[in-house]
């Protein structure tokens, strides 16, 4: 037991004014509080009560103590009650780390949409694809695919990454549009540089994988640069289902071979384990779930969505 807790239980007693309603205060027993204020005076190599069967009264020792563990207890439950506030206020700072496209596709209605519903709060987004350590770094939340063990993290399912394949009806209107993966063979197909064996894609189908050689004037380890190509245009891409919700959704691509499946990753919402969270991180992890379960469910949509034969 610590020093703190035997001046606690001395204060405690002498406002009790006797063992045994203090005990009951405390919630320990009567022989266990004895002990911590004969510890409590060895430690201080002085006696600080007088004890009879009928009253305690303070030595002087006792008496010159009493205030100072009476303030320190104060002080104690005025630090804990601060505590408590900064987990209940929704204000102040929430520091969260995604990675780079993630955090350039959200990071406007991040911005606009959670602090406007919630203006005492700042975030501060960190876009990196490096590892972050949420421990050390100082982050109150991330954004992680791959999650590796980590005791001293908590890890919530948050979506599932897939890649769409997808160009602009421009492009197709020009080139055509590949109805199986061997027929990106013939295309221009933009490649991403970040994974390895890029210029190979893997499709499935009934239990068939299918690997298509592919080739193209541009690559890049950017997704948001290969988006802003196939905008463009410049020909076919494949972009995780988080960038291009919008984009399927206008018209301004078209989600190509909808009937095979691309590799998922599942993408958890992680942050360090401290019991509860504080309400400022809380409400803005229960936002990004939200935010993430409303766009897969406007990906199903889409992907339930009718072809239109007519769009070129």
């Amino acid at each position: 037991m610590s020093e703190m807790a035997d001046l606690a239980a001395f204060a405690a007693l002498l406002e009790a004014g006797s063992f045994t309603r203090a005990a009951e205060r405390l919630g320990c027993s009567k022989g266990q509080l004895s002990k911590r204020i004969r510890a409590l005076e060895q430690d201080l190599g002085a006696a600080l009560l007088h004890r009879t069967t009928r009253r305690l009264s303070l030595t002087a020792a006792g008496a010159a103590l009493l205030p100072e563990a009476q303030a320190l207890v104060a002080q104690g439950e005025r630090a804990r009650q601060a505590v408590q506030r900064l987990q209940e206020e929704l204000a102040g700072c929430v520091r969260l780390t995604v990675p780079v496209s993630l955090g350039e596709t959200f990071f406007d209605a991040l911005l606009l949409d959670f602090t406007r519903r919630y203006p005492q709060l700042r975030v501060e987004l960190d876009l990196h694809n490096g590892y972050r350590d949420l421990v050390a770094d100082g982050f109150d939340l991330g954004i992680r695919s791959g999650i590796d063990m980590d005791e001293r993290l908590v890890a919530k399912p948050l979506f599932s990454l897939q890649e769409i394949t997808c160009a602009t009806p421009a492009y197709l209107h020009a080139h055509g549009e590949p109805l199986h993966p061997a027929d990106l063979a013939g295309h221009q197909c933009l490649l991403n540089t970040h994974y390895s064996g890029f210029e190979e894609w893997l499709y499935h189908r009934q239990h068939q994988l299918e690997r298509v050689k592919v080739a193209g004037a541009l690559a890049s380890n950017h997704y948001s640069l290969l988006k802003k190509a196939a905008l463009a245009g410049a020909g076919i891409a494949r972009l995780p289902s988080y960038m291009v919700y919008d984009e399927l959704a206008d018209g301004r691509l078209i989600w190509l071979l909808r009937d095979y499946q691309t590799r998922q990753v599942p993408v958890f919402l992680i942050h360090p384990w401290q019991g509860g969270l504080p309400k400022r991180t809380q409400v803005l992890a229960d936002y990004l779930l939200d935010w993430f379960e409303r766009s897969r469910r406007m990906l199903d949509e889409i992907a339930m969505g009718r072809d239109d034969d007519e769009r070129f």
